[in-house]
């Protein structure tokens, strides 16, 4: 751990790399929360797609592959292509995920039509805009990390600043439009923060992945709390956690990339939250669904002995564990539920092997009755 953080402080391309993953995986983050609680989880995949001839265009336009450049056209391209998404829905019959796979097909075809046409051009600045596909997070420098971090601060400071209209949106837009905000304006700022968040990442784990890093730490996020701060900002932990993990270990491995590595991080911060996670996650709901299916069982053979007691008119009246069985169902594991009965000294067992309730267990079986828990 030692070393890892002294690499970290020391090789300026680690060090570069750890930081653009960590703008990137707390805005993506964050916003991306938006995008899982809204069920727009194909938004992100459609618009990073859509960015990719806003690149191509302000290259040929401006001839120039400086960051903020590029990433100017692909927010203006992606925040285009959401804008006509809206208006597709909003005008005609066809849905939203058809809307945003037609949107996303016809940008990206696009965007790889100027990528093509730009490669063939006879100038030296051509090469390396296909990286913006894939990502190559190991190129970036100081002034890329700068340009995402102009990006960024602005995003999270206007989330915060409509943190209020963004919770009403995400959660009752009909009713905050009664209460008087235009929660059609609220969707297309919010959506435009996400189209930024996006093309924040496209230089690190590029357009094909980039939906992926909106999505996952949000659905990661998800699984732990039912807060949305609580989901922000674990959000944005996932998505930094992720970013600067995988940027290490791709540079502890030769030929690892760095963006699909952190993309795979991230997907295993989403397993272990879909597994984990206390009130959601698999393994623990299964573990409570067996404990309840355990609990009404017991329940099950203490209300037939109450039953069999009132049937002979007697609370201590003791029967054998076949009889029991043949009350509740089936003489499997009526042996260890009794036992289970004794230790809590609901049931004993007297010097005939004839088992009986006990006052405790007289109440418990009568409250059973009552509630009608039988088999």
């Amino acid at each position: 751990m030692s070393d890892i953080l002294r690499l970290l402080i020391t090789d300026y391309t680690l060090r570069t790399v750890a930081l653009g993953a960590t703008v990137l995986g707390v805005t993506s983050g964050a916003l991306g929360a938006f995008a899982v609680l809204r069920r727009q989880a194909l938004l992100g995949d459609a618009v990073s797609h859509a960015t990719l001839p806003g690149i191509a265009l302000a290259f040929l336009l401006t001839q120039s592959k400086a960051p903020l450049v590029l990433l100017v056209g692909a927010a203006i391209a992606g925040w285009l292509g959401t804008l006509l998404v809206l208006a597709v829905v909003n005008n005609t019959r066809i849905k939203e995920d058809a809307a945003l796979g037609l949107i996303l097909s016809v940008f990206f075809g696009g965007g790889l039509v100027l990528l093509t046409l730009i490669q063939k051009m006879p100038i030296a600045t051509q090469a390396g805009l296909d990286k913006f596909l894939f990502g190559q997070a190991a190129a970036l420098v100081e002034s890329d990390v700068i340009a995402m971090a102009v990006l960024a601060v602005p995003t999270l400071l206007l989330t915060a600043l409509f943190w209020k209209e963004f919770k009403l949106l995400s959660f009752d837009p009909e009713y905050g439009a009664t209460l008087g905000f235009k929660m059609r304006t609220m969707d297309i700022l919010l959506t435009s923060l996400i189209v930024i968040a996006i093309v924040i990442g496209l230089q690190t784990v590029g357009v094909v992945l980039m939906s992926a890093m909106i999505v996952a730490p949000g659905a990661a996020a998800r699984q732990w709390t039912d807060r949305l701060s609580v989901m922000v900002i674990l959000s944005a932990l996932f998505g930094a956690v992720s970013g600067v993990t995988g940027a290490v270990i791709s540079s502890t491995m030769a030929h690892l990339p760095t963006g699909p590595t952190i993309v795979l991080v991230v997907s295993v911060i989403v397993v272990i939250s879909l597994a984990f996670a206390p009130n959601r996650g698999l393994v623990w709901s299964y573990l409570r669904e067996r404990r309840n299916r355990s609990r009404m069982r017991l329940e099950a053979v203490l209300g037939n002995m109450g039953l069999m007691a009132r049937q002979h008119g007697q609370q201590t009246v003791g029967h054998t564990s076949s009889a029991i069985g043949a009350m509740s169902g089936g003489r499997i594991g009526i042996d260890a539920r009794l036992r289970d009965l004794e230790q809590d000294k609901l049931v004993v067992q007297d010097s005939d092997g004839l088992w009986a309730l006990t006052e405790r267990g007289n109440q418990k079986a009568a409250e059973i009755m009552q509630r009608g828990v039988t088999e």
